[in-house]
């Protein structure tokens, strides 16, 4: 079954290959997906797929039948959206618009979905109902609650759900699945310090809010280091720091802005970090004479598998790329995924799927990142092979 769809895609490989550079060189941000919607739906209904659109404004869902009739149904889920950054790739494929690259992998993501949906549409040798769900807006937008809100789960009633992320760091041809917690929740926070501005010679007679800002954003790192447990896991980065004077070299202005993301895997050291971020900012800021104001968003919720699905997963790996080539027992990462909102609605599992070895050899969110095209048949026989092997003909 596993070599069969692998192959299967494989005969399609140029074409899927050539349709994942066209999305690659016009990447759309979160729900203005509507070019890459519309070439999905086009060829989901070009193999004799039901598609459905609307969902989340640019989602799109086709529905696969299976030879038998049956009650169950599995879901296969793809993002579609691309990042708001700018890409230096000089390739003839690289994208066609400033200020929005596919450094995700999202344009394979997409690829392979469409790859399994087509092997499965030809060949339908299940029982019950495939459902392929490309959802939109995964990059901040979180287009995965909003599937959910919309009524993903009640239109189209899949018992499980899986998802595939390619991982530059993992070898291709190897997978990475757990069960618990695979990813992390990701907040924002935004933090201004207000002082008193003044002249660069006579700070005394203000009060230096840029000063304040570097003590906090030091004293962030003991949430870390002296309030979270040693064997638990959290990360407060502030990644940006802008004063409300740029560029001139004797004015100290009147606020700094910090803006930053705070990660972590349990319940309790989210609240934790959130109570702690308001505390030092406040306090540091106070002991300075300045005044902090603290914007804290919460964001995406842990990515958590459930154990039976992702047990699963790991077998169907086993078979289709051998016991060697799965990784069951790795650290879960730090970054986050708005696939967690469907793993809440049903049980399910998120894979990592070795990309490592190919042109480019950088990490995701890099601006010369690009998709190993060498893993499309893989993957795309990797998510057929779990909805066959999720509901197994007779």
């Amino acid at each position: 079954m596993s070599i069969s769809s692998i192959e299967h895609v494989r005969r399609h490989h140029a074409e899927l290959a050539a349709l994942r550079r066209d999305i690659h060189a016009h990447p759309e941000l979160a729900f203005e997906e509507s070019r890459t919607a519309g070439l999905v739906a086009q060829k989901l209904a070009g193999w004799g797929i039901e598609v459905h659109r609307g969902l989340a404004r640019t989602g799109v869902v086709g529905v696969i039948r299976g030879r038998q009739s049956a009650e169950r149904g599995v879901a296969l889920r793809a993002d579609m959206d691309c990042l708001p950054m700018h890409e230096t790739n000089t390739f003839e494929h690289r994208s066609k618009h400033t200020g929005r690259m596919h450094a995700c992998g999202h344009d394979g993501h997409t690829t392979m979905l469409l790859g399994a949906a087509r092997y499965l549409a030809e060949t339908r040798g299940f029982a019950g109902t495939v459902y392929v769900v490309f959802q939109p807006a995964e990059e901040g937008g979180g287009g995965g609650q909003v599937m959910v809100k919309e009524g993903l789960f009640e239109k189209f009633p899949a018992g499980e759900v899986y998802a595939l992320h390619n991982y530059p760091g993992l070898p291709a041809g190897k997978i990475a699945v757990r069960a618990g917690a695979v990813m992390a929740a990701t907040d924002e926070v935004k933090i201004t310090i207000h002082g008193t501005g003044g002249h660069g010679a006579f700070p005394h007679l203000a009060v230096d809010p840029v000063v304040a800002a570097a003590h906090v954003v030091t004293a962030l790192q003991t949430i870390a280091s002296r309030n979270v447990e040693p064997v638990d896991a959290v990360v407060v980065s502030v990644c940006s720091m802008a004063t409300s004077q740029i560029g001139a070299f004797n004015i100290i202005p009147d606020a700094v802005t910090l803006v930053g993301t705070v990660r972590s895997f349990k319940p309790q050291t989210r609240d934790l970090a959130e109570r702690r971020v308001r505390e030092i900012a406040a306090k540091v800021a106070e002991a300075f004479g300045a005044r902090a104001e603290v914007a804290y968003e919460r964001g995406y919720p842990p990515t958590v598998n459930s154990a039976r699905e992702s047990e699963f997963a790991a077998r169907v790996g086993r078979r289709v790329f051998g016991p060697a080539n799965v990784l069951t027992e790795f650290e879960p990462v730090m970054g986050g995924e708005d696939f967690s909102y469907m793993l809440q609605a049903k049980p399910g599992a998120y894979v990592f799927l070795g990309q490592g070895g190919g042109p480019s050899s950088c990490f995701l969110h890099n601006p010369g990142y690009d998709f190993n095209d060498e893993v499309i048949p893989l993957g795309a026989g990797y998510l057929a092979a779990l909805a066959e092997e999720a509901l197994p003909a007779t």
